[in-house]
C-alpha cells in the first residue's frame, strides 16, 4: 500500500546529506515551508546549495537556515529587502556566496530539470552582468543567453491539502514555486493542512500529482491572537 504519510517533519527530512542542493518553495513570506525550514535547521546538514526566490526575511525560516551556517551559497532573484539583515550580514562579510538569476529564468531553469531539458536559450540578462562567461547566441535577429537546468536533491514545499498517494492542492499565491520545484527534485518533501481520503480530491485541481512526492506532513494551521486560526498562505 503506498502511504507517503511521514510521522513528523524530522522523519521527512531524514537523509539530507551536507552539500545538497535544496529547493525551497515561497514567494516572500507566501507558500514558505516554514516547518520544514525549522527541521532542516535541527536536521543539522551544512554546506548546502538553497534555491528560493528571496533570501529569507528577519530572523526566522530562511534566514533562521543562513544564520545557523548552514548555507554555502544561494541562487534566487530577489536577495534584498528592509529586512534582509541576515542575508546582508552573511554576503557583505563573505560567507556566503549568491547567484543572481533574474525571476523568469530562475522559474524556466527549475521547470527545464523538471522536463528533462539539457538547456535553453533566454534573452533575458543578455549584455550583463549577469549573464556572466556564458554562450550566448543570435537567434532571428535577437541576442539570447544559454540557461542550464537547476536540479535539486530535496525540494522542500508548502501544498494546502494532500492525500496519501502525495496529490497536492495548493491554496492561491502559495503555489508559485511549489510544483515545478517537486518536478526538478529526487526527493520531495511537502506539508499540507489537510490529508484528504484517497480518491476525494477533484483530479482537476490537483496541481503536483503524487508520482513528484516523496512525503508528506501534515501540520497544524498558525492560532491568530483572537483565538481563532489564520489561513496561512
Amino acid at each position: 500500500m503506498i502511504n507517503k504519510i511521514a510521522r513528523s517533519v524530522a522523519d521527512a527530512l531524514a537523509g539530507i546529506q551536507d552539500g545538497a542542493t535544496v529547493l525551497i518553495g515561497g514567494f516572500g513570506t507566501a507558500g514558505i515551508p516554514g516547518e520544514l525550514i525549522d527541521g532542516l535547521v535541527e536536521q543539522g546538514a551544512k554546506d548546502l546549495t538553497v534555491v528560493n526566490n528571496n533570501a529569507g526575511n528577519g530572523e526566522t525560516g530562511l534566514a533562521a537556515l543562513l544564520k545557523a551556517g548552514r548555507v554555502r551559497k544561494i541562487i534566487c532573484s530577489f536577495p534584498r529587502q528592509a529586512d534582509s539583515q541576515v542575508f546582508d550580514g552573511l554576503y557583505r562579510s563573505g560567507k556566503l556566496e549568491l547567484e543572481l538569476v533574474p525571476q523568469g529564468n530562475l522559474a524556466e531553469r527549475i521547470r527545464a530539470a523538471g522536463a528533462g531539458i539539457g538547456a535553453f536559450f533566454c534573452p533575458t540578462g543578455y549584455g550583463t552582468q549577469l549573464a556572466g562567461n556564458r554562450e550566448t547566441r543570435e537567434i532571428d535577429g535577437k541576442q539570447y543567453v544559454l540557461e542550464y537546468p537547476i536540479h535539486g536533491d530535496v525540494a522542500l514545499i508548502k501544498a494546502e491539502r494532500g492525500d496519501r498517494w502525495g496529490n497536492l492542492v495548493y491554496r492561491k499565491a502559495a503555489r508559485n514555486f511549489g510544483p515545478v520545484m517537486a518536478m526538478a527534485s529526487k526527493k520531495t518533501v511537502a506539508t499540507v493542512h489537510d490529508i484528504a481520503e484517497l480518491g476525494t480530491l477533484d483530479p482537476e485541481t490537483v496541481v503536483t500529482p503524487g508520482i513528484f512526492v516523496h512525503q508528506v506532513v501534515r501540520i497544524e494551521r498558525v492560532a491568530t491572537q483572537a483565538g481563532g486560526f489564520k489561513k496561512a498562505a
